[in-house]
């Protein structure tokens, strides 16, 4: 069985995230980074797969030079190896530019499960993984807060806000998974340690053969305007003098909730 984990390394989710009013974009230089807490999810659901099924699982980012470091914790957490998409001409990328650099680099290997957290914590778009399905020709079971991989097919306990869903799919096939799916392990030294050694590849829009298909120069999403959103206003405090709960059932009439 062999697994692929796709990640990505964010702004410190701890520090209030700052925009560039010129870029419009989410300032992430002189920022700390660190692996999306959403994608430990992701690690530690492939992981478990593998345990019980044997194989091994592969990590794969795309970012800047530095998003290393996110593939390397995966590693220590238990991941076999790691592939790094990085290039210049990638920066500020939109989510169908991200799902094209992975969908490339995927094609290349042999794989039976690829595994996404549900969104990324910065972007919060939660497009990425669905792209990535249609491009790769595969089936999509999203939201997952459990997963079973047995007899070829992956099956998944799908969240909602009525309970959940059991949805199945064969092999090969995409899995987001939510944060409630399990507890993320912690790595060890011994991990920690072994990671530094463990196989990084990394590779370019030509490596690729996406010049010109992916990054800059095909972007399919521009944020056209950024401003703060809106002050939460007041409530209106009623004062009971014995008429209280008729005024609460007006007011919930009027929005037409009963």
């Amino acid at each position: 069985m062999n697994v692929l984990v796709c990640v990505k390394q964010i702004p410190d989710p701890n520090v209030p995230g700052r925009l560039d009013p010129q870029t419009k974009r989410l300032v992430r230089e002189g920022v700390d980074a660190v692996l999306d807490p959403g994608d430990e999810h992701a690690v530690e659901a492939g992981l478990q797969v593998i345990e019980k099924e044997g194989g091994e699982a592969t990590i794969i980012s795309m970012g800047p030079p530095r998003a290393m470091d996110a593939i390397r914790r995966a590693l220590a957490m238990g991941g076999n190896r790691g592939i790094l998409i990085t290039d210049p001409g990638l920066e500020n990328s939109d989510a169908l530019s991200t799902a094209r650099a992975i969908a490339a680099a995927i094609k290349g290997q042999s794989y039976d499960l690829i595994i996404c957290g549900t969104e990324s914590t910065d972007g919060s778009s939660g497009a990425v993984p669905a792209q990535l399905a249609e491009l790769l020709g595969l089936p999509l079971l999203s939201f997952a807060k459990k997963l079973e991989v047995t007899d070829g097919k992956a099956r998944i306990d799908r969240q909602t806000d009525d309970g959940y869903d059991v949805v199945e799919a064969p092999l090969p096939a995409v899995v987001t998974v939510t944060g409630g799916i399990n507890d993320a392990r912690y790595p060890a030294l011994r991990g920690i340690m072994q990671a530094k050694n463990k196989e990084v590849k990394q590779v370019g829009l030509q490596d690729l053969g996406l010049d010109g298909q992916a990054g800059k120069a095909a972007l399919t999403e521009e944020v056209v305007e950024i401003k703060p959103a809106e002050a939460r206003k007041a409530g209106e405090i009623v004062e009971d003098k014995g008429e209280g709960a008729k005024r609460v059932a007006d007011y919930l009439a009027d929005l037409k909730v009963i």
